[in-house]
């Protein structure tokens, strides 16, 4: 688990580094379009450090209230406060995650925040009512597993991240059609705006891909982790198998949901969305691997 933690840390920094060229580089192919001269560079270093910075002070708050969730209170959830107390004594976190429900009919869940000091467990309405004590343990105790290993991080600064980037390119492509580029009297440096303007544009058409193949790939691979970590907080492995039977069974749409965020919940928010053929298998655009997958390695640990 250290290792993982380790390493989950440094990749955040890499992903955060990479984000800031991504952007420096997208901002700079804005401002060149609009033809702003020299003065480009700066406003895109200036653009993209800010926004990383934001995206990794404010990714909790962007991502609770892309989801329209609010505080969970002692007198509604008195049982959700009671499992996350009796569960910090074996996850051993530094801090108590703050709690946050959305009002949904689909039982689902996830953890944000950037670190340990400052995580959020947010739960859905339906998630409580649906799920006995034994269940709902097993999958708060999930998303502290997130929390522990620092997958919260990365995940949270990765959908936040990527959701940018995504916005940069469409501004980017509506820039490109409404603008365009000025005809410039100097031939040479005509010919060097339009060969920036094409390596722009093929940047701003891969880098959302890589980006959401990134985010699916680093969330498929930390669910497993996780679901073997809640186990050894709760010692009973049954508790989550039949919480993640419930939650696959569930025929309920997240209302809520959305891409940007979907692979920080614990299951697949738009599963209705997959064909009954490949519902329990896992392909290069699955956010999760199957839930089929993940009971039977929890049944390995029995």
């Amino acid at each position: 688990m250290f290792e993982t933690t380790k390493k989950n840390k440094f990749e955040s920094g890499i992903i955060i580094s990479i984000f800031i060229l991504v952007i420096t580089l997208i901002v700079y192919f804005i401002c060149n379009a609009l033809e702003l001269g020299t003065i480009s560079i700066f406003i895109a270093l200036i653009f993209s450090i800010s926004s990383a910075w934001a995206s990794y002070y404010y990714s909790d708050k962007i991502v609770l209230a892309l989801n329209k969730a609010r505080p969970a209170t002692k007198e509604e959830n008195q049982k959700l406060v009671n499992i996350l107390d009796a569960l910090m004594v074996t996850a051993g976190l530094p801090n108590k995650p703050r709690l946050y429900v959305v009002d949904d009919a689909q039982p689902n869940a996830f953890a944000t925040g950037r670190n340990p000091q400052n995580a959020v467990i947010c739960v859905t309405t339906s998630l409580l009512e649906k799920l006995d004590y034994y269940e709902l343990e097993g999958v708060i105790a999930h998303e502290m597993s997130h929390i522990k290993n620092y997958d919260i991080r990365l995940s949270c600064v990765v959908s936040v991240m990527v959701g940018f980037i995504v916005m940069l390119s469409d501004l980017f492509s509506r820039t490109l059609f409404w603008g365009g580029l000025k005809d410039n009297d100097n031939d040479s440096d005509s010919k060097a705006n339009g060969i920036f303007m094409i390596i722009g544009l093929i940047f701003l058409i891969l880098s959302p891909i890589f980006g959401s193949l990134m985010q699916l790939a680093l969330s498929r691979k930390r669910e497993f982790l996780a679901d073997s970590t809640a186990v050894e907080f709760t010692r009973n492995p049954d508790g989550l198998i039949s919480a993640l039977q419930k939650l696959e069974n569930d025929e309920n749409q997240l209302e809520t949901a959305n891409s940007a965020t979907a692979s920080m919940y614990i299951i697949n928010p738009f599963k209705k969305n997959v064909s009954d053929g490949k519902k329990n298998s896992t392909n290069i655009w699955s956010t999760h691997p199957s839930t089929a997958d993940r009971i039977e390695a929890l049944r390995h640990l029995k």
